[in-house]
């Protein structure tokens, strides 16, 4: 009966429900501001569905995955059923109703709600997230599978061209990551062909949420002058790695094995390079819009993989002072670019399940579903973060999927509501998650071979029974090389 009163104080039922746990990182306030600025408000006082049960309602599809509308629904309002004081004149709607009420709230106050709450979430302390200084991010590319509905394919198209389509249609989501926790804090959604789709193009629109105190890290697939330029002027760093193809004179060289250099945008050509070459040689300033002055990186790594895989490795950098980040420590730190790889499996794959197709039957509904698969990892990455921060270890250590698991049993626990019993049980779940049963083991140094599992539309091959790990009894070896420079 006292539940039932707290119940009956509080007002409407719907009021009550929430998403448990991760309600921590996506507040109701932010989730009601964000419906609001989108102008999605209920129109009916009296509505089974309103707004920020539909925004909840999102995120626990993602934790759902396997389960229909009705039982997702059903998780969420399964605590005031156990209380006892559920009203039975409230009905459960069916999943007609549910996909209506999907409709009405779009996907707009999700991609507002994630803009507002998906912050870094390392703090200073956190193990693996910092490097000389700097917080790691990265920013690569996944693809999702979306249902082979008329408006999907018109909206995103099919990967492969048309001599060899994929069998649904391609969503591309552009990402960026911080590297110690996994937590995604930048997003965009798109299709995989047509004009401005490509990642480099995407990437654009997250080169502003970069902050003075990140290191970027990025693959050679996104450099050009322009998107340098513009990822630079945030007054973050950068760490990208350089593809084939473009001249690096040499300006000095520097006492770690790496050495200073000048990059151009396409524009200026040999006679102009030359006079500012020249000028940067005898430390003049140079007119940035022309060209700008970088640190190049470049080296091998011997002892891993065979002949064949073996590469040089030119790394870009705006950290100009060897004694601030010498060459050896950023070409380890590049490596954690891997990491983002890590991300995207934990969302399609521990979270969405391996192969598994969207839900959604339109491109509004696609991204809606999408935003709530990135609140939810956001969520539970920030609390596995927490976790292993009060612990002193890496957030790297503790298991996802297993986290998984434990939040979605806890996800109608009686515990999270009301509110003010939240932090109790938070704090209970962060040591639940951070005991040493439920940590990955200390692994050695591994490497593998770059292949996948199944074919996909890329340029890697598919796995075979001869493609295996090898561990190594210590860190790679990094052999510092200049082949690229030209003096």
């Amino acid at each position: 009966m006292a539940q039932n009163a707290v119940v009956a104080a509080a007002g409407r039922l719907t009021d009550w429900i929430s998403i448990g746990v991760l309600a921590s990182s996506v507040a109701r306030d932010a989730v009601d501001e964000a419906v609001a600025a989108c102008g999605k408000q209920a129109k009916r006082s009296d509505g089974k569905l309103p707004p920020h049960v539909m925004v909840y309602f999102a995120m626990a599809m993602a934790l759902f995955a396997d389960e229909d509308y009705e039982e997702v629904l059903a998780r969420l309002a399964e605590t005031l059923t156990g209380w006892g004081c559920w009203d039975t004149r409230w009905q459960m709607p069916g999943s007609g109703g549910i996909t209506q009420a999907r409709q009405r709230l779009g996907c707009e106050p999700l991609e507002r709600l994630f803009g507002e709450v998906a912050r870094p979430v390392c703090e200073v302390l956190t193990r693996g997230a910092w490097l000389a200084g700097r917080r790691l991010v990265s920013i690569d590319g996944l693809e999702w599978d979306a249902p082979d509905s008329k408006a999907n394919a018109a909206y995103f198209g099919y990967a492969g061209g048309t001599a060899n389509p994929s069998a649904f249609p391609k969503v591309r989501v552009l990402t960026l990551v911080e590297s110690g926790s996994h937590a995604v804090f930048g997003a965009r959604i798109g299709p995989t062909s047509g004009k401005s789709s490509g990642e480099q193009s995407m990437a654009r629109a997250l080169y502003p949420l970069l902050e003075p105190d990140m290191l970027l890290l990025a693959d050679r697939n996104f450099y050009s002058f322009t998107d340098w330029c513009a990822a630079a002027d945030t007054g973050a760093d950068l760490l990208w790695r350089l593809g084939e193809g473009i001249d690096l004179p040499l300006v000095r060289m520097l006492g770690d094995g790496s050495y200073l250099s000048l990059v151009f945008p396409a524009r200026i050509r040999r006679p102009e390079r030359d006079r500012i070459l020249a000028a940067a040689r005898a430390g003049r300033d140079i007119d940035e819009d022309k060209a700008r002055l970088v640190r190049v990186v470049e080296y091998q790594i011997p002892d891993r993989g065979n002949d064949a895989e073996r590469e040089l490795i030119c790394l870009l950098t705006t950290i100009l002072d060897p004694t601030d980040a010498p060459a050896e420590i950023l070409a380890q730190g590049y490596h954690d670019r891997w990491g983002h790889e890590t991300g995207n499996d934990q969302l399609k794959t521990h979270l969405r399940g391996p192969g598994r197709v969207l839900r959604s039957h339109s491109p509004d509904m696609v991204r809606q579903e999408i935003h709530g698969y990135l609140l939810t990892h956001y969520a539970i990455s920030a609390l596995i973060t927490r976790a292993a921060t009060e612990a002193d270890i890496d957030p790297d250590r503790v298991k996802f999927l297993r986290t998984v698991r434990i939040v979605r049993r806890r996800i109608d626990d009686p515990a999270a509501f009301p509110p003010d019993r939240l932090d109790a049980l938070l704090a209970k779940i962060r040591r639940e998650i951070s005991t040493q049963r439920h940590l990955n083991p200390a692994r050695p140094d591994r490497c593998y071979p770059r292949v996948v599992k199944r074919a996909r539309h890329n340029s890697y091959r598919v796995k075979q029974p001869t493609d295996v790990g090898v561990r190594h009894p210590g860190p790679p070896t990094i052999d510092l090389v200049n082949l690229r420079l030209i003096a």
